[in-house]
């Protein structure tokens, strides 16, 4: 048993907005029921010393996998410590962590039920075997949806002028969902060559300036990017509700307060969805996505009902839409054909270049190239 340490201790009921305010060796407490995989990596990522949950981490609607990745990384998860034990921590404040509970100088305490491998095998099993009903409600709901939705599929898009010019050019949509840093590194060599238009969704912008790439446009409400990533000289476009919803465009007063500019785009669907159909009606030659959501898991990762507004979208885009890993895969096997070629012929040229200087001939030309280069450079 190892002796209590001493940590700071940060809250947040959204896990997006306390990322932000994280070190290494922080305790992060959360109000995050079913915790997903992108907010988990967010916090393996932190390096932080333990997780705190005040809701049960896997609640049994789908198997999530974001506990799983807390544990597999050896972060100790605590579920249920409860309502109250959220409100009474101080923000910033130090106690002592013992593996199971945390304990302040004037004796309060907080504790709850530890996440084991084996109780979240148990947990995990359970939520396996809810996920057909998950599915049948999140299939009648993405019908409904459907309805209210289908302008997207058939109605003309109010763009908001940009600089940004995406005629017949590439342009990649980076969302920072599963796998976009892997992703991001497969297709290196994809960015060098053909440059695409770099078209970050919300925290995408952070995500391409972690991977050293600077965004050309970025779209969302604006609730979980940095405000580092907002001053980094890209065009801003503020994803707002449908036009005539009273909600209007919240992600741009935070954008105001920080003195900056910003279009408005004001839609139905997800921002991820948006930035697609952005792109398609401003001429993309082709759409590449990294980190966008399609299957189901994914959806209920994000807490949406139903996927209509992405079926639309992919509907209308059509086959100008490809994943990053298949377009990774194609880029890197044509660059190997290139190699082999270029290897192959420097291998078949080497004997001819090496007889035609060894010969008289040969010996004369390189004599007559190094006096031309001494006369001129």
């Amino acid at each position: 048993m190892t002796a209590p340490t001493r940590h700071r201790i940060l809250k947040d009921r959204r896990t997006k907005n306390l990322i932000r305010r994280l070190h290494s060796g922080d305790i992060a407490v959360i109000h995050h029921a079913d915790l997903d995989t992108t907010a988990a990596r967010a916090l393996i990522e932190a390096q932080v010393k333990a997780v705190f949950n005040t809701v049960a981490s896997v609640s049994g609607r789908y198997p999530n996998r974001g506990p799983s990745l807390l544990l597999e990384a050896g972060i100790p998860l605590i579920d249920a410590c409860g309502e109250e034990a959220f409100e009474r921590i101080t923000e910033g404040s130090f106690a002592l962590f013992d593996e199971t509970f945390l304990k302040w100088e004037d004796g309060f305490c907080v504790t709850g039920k530890p996440v084991t491998e084996e109780s979240l095998a148990v947990q995990l099993s359970t939520a396996q075997n809810n996920l057909n009903y998950e599915l049948d409600l999140f299939a009648r709901n993405t019908l409904e949806y459907l309805n209210q939705e289908q302008s997207l599929l058939f109605d003309p898009l109010e763009i908001p002028p940009l600089k940004t010019s995406f005629a017949n050019r590439h342009v990649l949509i980076v969302v920072r969902g599963e796998s976009y840093k892997e992703d991001l590194a497969m297709l290196r060599d994809y960015l060098s060559d053909v440059r695409p238009v770099l078209l970050a969704v919300d925290g995408g912008a952070d995500a391409l300036l972690e991977a050293k790439l600077r965004p050309d446009v970025i779209l969302g409400d604006m609730d979980s990017i940095t405000d580092a990533a907002l001053r980094c000289g890209a065009e801003l476009i503020v994803h707002g509700y449908s036009k005539g919803d009273v909600r209007g465009a919240p992600g741009l007063s935070r954008v105001e307060a920080l003195g900056l500019k910003a279009q408005v785009f004001h839609s139905p669907g997800t921002s991820e969805d948006v930035a697609m159909l952005l792109a398609d009606e401003l001429g993309a030659q082709l759409i590449v996505a990294v980190g966008t959501h399609f299957s189901l898991v994914d959806f209920l990762d994000k807490g949406r009902k139903g996927m209509a507004s992405t079926f639309l979208t992919r509907l209308r885009i059509g086959s100008k839409l490809v994943d990053a890993k298949g377009i990774a895969r194609l880029w890197s096997r044509s660059r190997i054909r290139f190699r082999e070629i270029a290897l192959l012929m420097g291998a078949a040229a080497t004997p001819i270049i090496a007889v035609m200087f060894l010969s008289p001939m040969g010996r004369n030309l390189l004599q007559t190239l190094r006096v031309w280069f001494r006369l001129h450079f």
